[in-house]
C-alpha cells in the first residue's frame, strides 16, 4: 500500500470521525499516528511494523515538542490572559458603556454600541467565542429590557462576536501564523482594516435595519448630559490604552507581537489593580481560566502539527497541486472554490478545527500560485469568521442562545443574523478583489 493510498484513507477516517462528534485534537493526532505507522511498515513492500514503531513515535513526539516549545506560541496564552483580566477589571465594559452614552438616543443606538463594544473587547481579547460570550451577558438582556427585537438584540451580538477574529490580536492570526511561517505581526495589521470595515457594515445593517422598521428598536427617554458622555469616553482610557500598546507597538516597531502581549497583560493588571477593580482572587480566577482555554488550544495545535507531518509524508498536497495545475484553473475559479470549502466545513467544524485541517492542503496549493501568504491568512480567517454564524453551527449563534435562554430561540437569532451575513459577504469579496485592503498597513510598516 502507497502512502499516497494511506492518506486518502486517513482523510476519510478524519471526516468520519469528526462527523461522529469525536473532539478533533484526539482525532488528528490518532488518525496521522496511526496512518504514520502504516506508511513506515509498508515502505519495503511488505508489512514490517518492528520497523514502523521508532520511526513513528520519533515523528509523533518531535513535532508535538517543536511545536510546544515554539516561541511563538507563547502569545496564546498571554492573549488569553489579557482578556480575561481585562474583563475582570471591567475594563472591555467601558468600551460598551462609552459607546452606549453616545449613541443612545440614536435610532437602534444600544445595538450599535454592542457592535462597537464587541469591536472593542476584540481588540484586547482576541477570542470571538469569548467576546460572544462576555458581551452576550452583558448587552443582550439590557436591549431586549428596552423592548428591542429579540433578532436584533441577539444578531448583532453574535455577528459582532465575529470581529474578534478579525481585529488583532487574534488567535487564529497566530495559529495561521505559526503554521504557515508568516509574520504574525504583519497579519495583525493585515486586520485592522478589514475588521474596521467589518465594524463599520454592521453599525450600518443596523442603522437600515431600525429606518425601514422602527419597531424593533423602540426609542429611550434615557438622557446623558455633557459631561456624562466626556466623562464616559474617558473612563474607557486603560482600553485604549491596550489596543494602541498592541497595534502601535507592532506598528513602530518597538515590540513584537509577543513584547506586546507581554506589556499589555502586565498593564491591565496594574491598572486594575489601581482601579480598585481587580482584586488577587478575581487575578487568580483569570489565571485558572486562562490555563484551561489555552490547554484546549494547545492540544489542537499539537495534533495539527502531528497531522501537517504526516500529510508531508504522503505526498498527497503535491498531488492535489499537480491536478489543479493540470486543470489549468483559474485564480478567480481557485478562490471560489477555496471559499466554498471553507464555507460548508463552518457550517459544521469550529474556526481552528477548520484551519488545523485544510491548511497542510491549502498552502502548498496558494504557493503554487504565487499569491501573498498574508492575504490569503486574512481571506481564510474571514471564512472562519462567517462560519462563527452561518447555521447549523455558527458557534456564536449558540452562544447567545445559552446567555439569553427562552427569550431568543436559536430560528430567531439566526433570521436577524442573515442581514449581518450580507456584510460579512460583501467584505470578503472586497477583502478577495482587492488585496491592498489587507495589505496597506503592514506594507506601511516595513
Amino acid at each position: 500500500m502507497d502512502a499516497s493510498t494511506i492518506g486518502m484513507i486517513a482523510f476519510a477516517a478524519v471526516l468520519i470521525l469528526l462527523a461522529l462528534r469525536v473532539p478533533i485534537a484526539f482525532t488528528l493526532a490518532a488518525v496521522a499516528t496511526v496512518a504514520t505507522f502504516f506508511i513506515f511498515a509498508f515502505r519495503t513492500g511488505t508489512f514490517m511494523p518492528e520497523r514502523a514503531i521508532k520511526a513513528t513515535t520519533s515523528m509523533v513526539f518531535s513535532n508535538s515538542f517543536d511545536l510546544i516549545h515554539s516561541y511563538d506560541l507563547s502569545m496564546i496564552p498571554l492573549f488569553v490572559a489579557l482578556g480575561h483580566i481585562a474583563y475582570r477589571a471591567d475594563i472591555t465594559t467601558k468600551i460598551y458603556h462609552a459607546a452606549k452614552v453616545w449613541l443612545t438616543r440614536l435610532p437602534g443606538g444600544v445595538a450599535m454600541a454592542s457592535v462597537m463594544g464587541c469591536g472593542g473587547f476584540s481588540a484586547i481579547t482576541g477570542s470571538s467565542i469569548a467576546c460572544a460570550s462576555t458581551m452576550g451577558k452583558i448587552c443582550t438582556p439590557e436591549m431586549l429590557r428596552m423592548g428591542y427585537d429579540p433578532r436584533l438584540a441577539t444578531a448583532s451580538v453574535a455577528a459582532g462576536g465575529t470581529l474578534g477574529s478579525l481585529i488583532p490580536p487574534s488567535v487564529l492570526f497566530i495559529i495561521y501564523g505559526i503554521f504557515t511561517e508568516t509574520s504574525i505581526s504583519s497579519l495583525f495589521l493585515a486586520g485592522v482594516l478589514p475588521g474596521l470595515l467589518t465594524l463599520t457594515g454592521f453599525v450600518l445593517v443596523i442603522a437600515v435595519w431600525v429606518w425601514r422598521d422602527p419597531a424593533v428598536a423602540p426609542s429611550t427617554d434615557q438622557r446623558y448630559t455633557a459631561r456624562e458622555r466626556w466623562q464616559a469616553a474617558l473612563d474607557s482610557w486603560p482600553a485604549i490604552l491596550l489596543f494602541v500598546l498592541i497595534i502601535g507597538g507592532i506598528y513602530g516597531g518597538i515590540f513584537t507581537a509577543t513584547e506586546a502581549a507581554a506589556v499589555c497583560v502586565v498593564s491591565a493588571t496594574l491598572i486594575g489593580f489601581v482601579q480598585r477593580k481587580l482584586d488577587w482572587a478575581g487575578l487568580w480566577a483569570a489565571v485558572k481560566e486562562t490555563c484551561v482555554q489555552t490547554s484546549a488550544i494547545f492540544l489542537i495545535a499539537a495534533s495539527a502539527k502531528i497531522f501537517v507531518a504526516f500529510v508531508a509524508l504522503t505526498g498527497v498536497a503535491g498531488t492535489i497541486v499537480g491536478f489543479v495545475s493540470d486543470a489549468q484553473m483559474s485564480l478567480v475559479v481557485l478562490m471560489l472554490c477555496i471559499a466554498l470549502i471553507y464555507l460548508l466545513l463552518g457550517m459544521f467544524l469550529d474556526p481552528i478545527g477548520i484551519m488545523v485541517l485544510t491548511l497542510p492542503l491549502m498552502i502548498p496549493l496558494v504557493e503554487s500560485y504565487d499569491l501573498n501568504l498574508i492575504w490569503f491568512g486574512v481571506v481564510v480567517i474571514k471564512l472562519l469568521e462567517i462560519g462563527l454564524i452561518t447555521p447549523p453551527v455558527g458557534l456564536n449563534v449558540f452562544v447567545i442562545a445559552n446567555v439569553v435562554g427562552r427569550e431568543a430561540p436559536i430560528d430567531k437569532i439566526f433570521a436577524g443574523i442573515t442581514r449581518f451575513l450580507s456584510v460579512d459577504f460583501i467584505v470578503l469579496i472586497l477583502i478577495m478583489s482587492f488585496p491592498m485592503i489587507s495589505l496597506l498597513i503592514p506594507m506601511a510598516a516595513r
